[in-house]
């Protein structure tokens, strides 16, 4: 009787021996075809991934922004705005769940300039790391010359410290912003990196035609006509690239309704200048605007952007330079000019897809 249980035990005991050995067997031949490295993977999809298998995770701040941001990104990031379009960003205050998506961010990605009201302070709290929070506008300028630098103005006073944050309303600082975003994307995920650097000359080519489009049309205006008065004060450095005068801001630097004795000397201002027409906007609806046009006699346009792509997410016209595009159409018109250069100009994203 102990004999036989002796045996049953000793066959078990076998048994589960050539258990284990095949699960080694099948252990180290599963990790034979396994990398071992940090470098990318390729995943069922046929994209690239970092060395994590994920895609790099890149938060940015306001829509003309990231929309620069994917055309380098395109297919390769994870990317997520959390500055809503539409959405006052220098009074923006993050919400718990912005906090959360900078919590799982490689990067954070914002304008700068003190732009994005107290988003930076909750990046610094909440990303992985701190040092992975990149300004575009201060790697733009890095000084106050009128001609090449930081602008301030109305509703930017030189007194308060803080410059006109709005670079990327001039074309070619949005070109210098993707040359930016495309290092920091090397940096970080260098195993994308010629995909990275691949998408940047079709961006690069329809921002030129943007350019090209804007000086074109810029000259159709009678050259007595090329003044802005606008609600909101983001005109300054597109202004100055294209040898116009921003003459007015109604919004003041606090950001409220102007006073009444603000709306007064502005309307007389519009008046002795013969302004044809002022400029309010989609994000900042004011009914003071309407009143400093009916006051002055000048033609009153409501549909300027500078942070709210036209169209639906996803739609071809919903990216920076389809905004500028439009502004264009709205504003050339309006001042006497003829904007119909901008029709040749290409509004789609230019990334390429996987």
């Amino acid at each position: 009787m102990k004999e036989q249980i002796l045996k049953r035990n000793i066959i078990v005991l076998l048994g589960s021996l050539c258990v284990i050995a095949a699960a080694i067997a099948c252990g180290s031949t599963t990790s034979d075809k396994t990398p071992t490295s940090k470098s990318a993977t390729t995943s069922a999809s046929g994209t690239t991934t970092t060395s994590s298998g994920k895609k790099l995770k890149v938060v940015t701040t306001v829509s003309p922004l990231t929309n620069i941001v994917l055309n380098v990104g395109g297919d390769r990031i994870d990317l997520e705005g959390i500055i809503p379009d539409g959405v006052d960003s220098h009074t923006f205050e993050p919400s718990p769940a912005n906090a959360v998506s900078l919590s799982k961010a490689d990067i954070f990605i914002m304008n700068g300039a003190h732009l994005e009201g107290s988003s930076e302070k909750i990046a610094q709290e909440n990303l992985n790391d701190a040092s992975k929070i990149y300004k575009l506008a201060d790697n733009t300028y890095s000084s106050d010359d009128d001609q090449s630098g930081f602008l301030y103005d109305f509703s930017f006073p030189k007194e308060k410290g803080d410059p006109n944050p709005h670079l990327w309303m001039d074309p070619k600082n949005a070109r210098h912003y993707a040359d930016l975003v495309d290092q920091w994307f090397d940096e970080n995920d260098p195993a994308n990196k010629s995909y990275y650097d691949g998408n940047l000359p079709a961006f690069h080519t329809s921002v030129d035609k943007l350019d090209s489009a804007i000086r074109t049309a810029t000259t159709t205006v009678p050259a007595d006509q090329r003044k802005l008065v606008t609600y909101h004060d983001s005109w300054a450095y597109w202004a100055r690239e294209y040898g116009w005068s921003v003459i007015g801001a109604i919004q003041p630097s606090d950001f409220k309704e102007p006073s009444a004795k603000e709306v007064a000397d502005l309307i007389d201002q519009i008046k002795s200048e013969h302004v044809k027409a002022i400029f309010g906007s989609e994000v900042f609806p004011s009914p003071v605007t309407e009143q400093i046009a009916r006051e002055s006699g000048a033609k009153f346009v409501d549909s300027l952007r500078d942070d709210e792509p036209p169209g639906d997410v996803g739609s071809p016209e919903h990216t920076y330079i389809g905004m500028l595009v439009k502004d264009m159409r709205d504003m050339i018109p309006a001042l006497g000019g003829d904007a119909s250069a901008t029709d040749a100009v290409p509004v789609e994203n230019t990334y390429k897809k996987a």
